[in-house]
């Protein structure tokens, strides 16, 4: 599996790009800004977007979706509780200063438990509520086991609460129930900054003890 990273737009957001050799199909986690470059690096590895999985709302991790599906085509993946929040990205970014194309209709809505393939792999979707109501992350097998957590579980912290549709108990036991069960060696890929494994976050995330 081809597994890129890109760090975009002011509030540096990082989009994966998960594609396949075989079909050159890919799957584009959170394309938050920035699309032209999104576009150069699929041209780069000559790969093809099937969907855009949202690990949640915010705009930061939807801004490029639009330009991006009317380019090159694809499924808009969204859980459906984090739809106000998508609806209104482009107006989110006003207040920020920033500037977003419109949002475009979410063609599909995820939940617990669904499958999301692209060429000949697959992931599995796991909700994650607390960051934002309809937070998921995505699971899948590649080198290793990996998660992207979006921003639920981040190294060394976890997402903020105070937005809209947050809760801290709820995030906190969306990390507890849902990723901490996950074996040591997971590699987690957030939604800003570096990858870090669930062993890793389950010895030294300050905001992970006691769980």
């Amino acid at each position: 599996m081809i597994i890129k990273s890109l760090v975009l737009g002011p509030i540096q957001a990082n989009c994966y790009i998960l594609g396949c050799e075989k079909t050159h199909q890919a799957l584009i986690v959170d394309p938050g800004d920035d699309p032209e470059q999104v576009v150069a690096e699929l041209a780069r590895l000559e790969l093809t977007p099937s969907a855009y999985f949202h690990t949640h709302g915010h705009l930061d991790h939807v801004g490029a979706t639009a330009p991006l599906k009317a380019r090159l085509g694809g499924e808009i993946l969204l859980h459906k509780a984090d739809l106000f929040l998508y609806e209104r990205a482009d107006q989110s970014a006003r207040q920020y200063g920033m500037t977003l194309p419109p949002t475009v209709p979410v063609d599909r809505f995820i939940k617990d438990g669904d499958v999301v393939t692209w060429g000949e792999h697959s992931g599995k979707v796991i909700e994650t509520p607390g960051h934002s109501p309809g937070g998921v992350c995505l699971q899948f097998t590649a080198d290793a086991e990996w998660v992207i957590t979006g921003d639920t579980l981040f190294a060394g912290s976890i997402g903020r609460t105070d937005l809209p549709g947050g809760s801290m108990d709820q995030l906190l036991q969306s990390i507890k129930d849902k990723l901490l069960v996950m074996p040591d060696p997971t590699v987690v890929a957030s939604g800003h900054g570096p990858l870090s494994t669930i062993g890793d976050e389950r010895r030294s995330n300050p905001f992970l003890r006691g769980l």
